[in-house]
């Protein structure tokens, strides 16, 4: 953790990846942080890390090996073409812009600039999050795992080679907390319709799935496998799994409708 990092943006995701570099041992001296808001005040003096509110202010002496862009995506194109002039051999270009593609970096950067795009999602924030990451060509393998440990502070990561990919990636674990969030909600509606009062439905739905979260994190086990566990022959669960596990109306079918409603959904944003 001895990389000499630009951090672009320290919103909520930036601020949870910095505290988790710092903790494992990042030094403050090689992070500089690019952000207009009092974050980086706060940061700067907790931390000692540098702080500044435009590119033009870092050092020339400062040769970063990961150039992180943490803004919000429809605030890049405003700054982008400022970090040209930081393209080298030496130096990566980490994005967690949600919707800007390689093509867009290469664009402004030029053809030069080594690229990672990555899809965290906001369990990220926690620590808990999946990211999903894809290189360049040019893209060493030095920095492929620098990248890597960068993002690994806040959960896991994994990788793909096609780009085309991250729209799916995108579909399924970017939107994805919505749809957990969604499935407490509507728990917690047919706990009420069942009779039971609306705040004890919502604690006994978030617990429940909070619950099975963490058995399935810490099981070795598939979650078809936790599935069967707890279903026995013509008991209650699989009344319940009956209707769910229906081929032509069931979860399956929803959930496979609603992920490529999001993945074309991400293909015509990017566009």
């Amino acid at each position: 953790m001895n990389t000499r990092l630009l951090l672009v943006g320290c919103g909520k995701m930036g601020s949870a990846m910095l505290e988790g570099w710092l903790a494992q041992g990042l030094e403050a001296a090689n992070v500089y942080i690019v952000e207009q808001t009092e974050t980086t005040a706060k940061l700067q003096s907790r931390y000692g890390i540098n702080g500044v509110t435009d590119i033009k202010d870092v050092p020339q002496e400062f040769i970063p090996q990961v150039v992180l862009f943490a803004v919000k995506p429809q605030v890049l194109p405003d700054v982008i073409a400022d970090y040209k002039s930081l393209v080298r051999a030496e130096t990566v270009f980490l994005s967690v812009a949600a919707g800007k593609t390689i093509n867009f970096f290469a664009s402004n950067l030029g053809e030069m600039a080594r690229i990672v795009r990555a899809m965290p999602n906001t369990p990220a924030a926690v620590s808990r999050g999946m990211t999903v990451m894809c290189p360049t060509d040019n893209v060493s393998i030095a920095q492929r795992d620098m990248c890597e440990t960068l993002l690994k502070t806040v959960g896991l990561v994994s990788w793909v080679e096609d780009e085309n990919l991250m729209d799916a990636v995108t579909a399924l674990s970017g939107s994805g907390p919505a749809y957990i969030f969604h499935l407490v909600e509507a728990m917690a509606q047919a706990g009420e319709t069942a009779g039971l009062p609306a705040d004890q439905a919502m604690l006994l739905a978030r617990q429940t799935v909070v619950g099975a979260g963490f058995l399935l994190d810490a099981s070795e086990d598939t979650a078809a496998t936790l599935r069967q566990n707890v279903t026995s022959p013509g008991g209650t669960t699989a009344a319940a799994l009956d209707v769910l596990m229906d081929q032509k109306s069931g979860l399956p079918e929803l959930m496979t409708r609603a992920v490529e409603a999001a993945r074309k959904r991400s293909v015509e944003l990017a566009g």
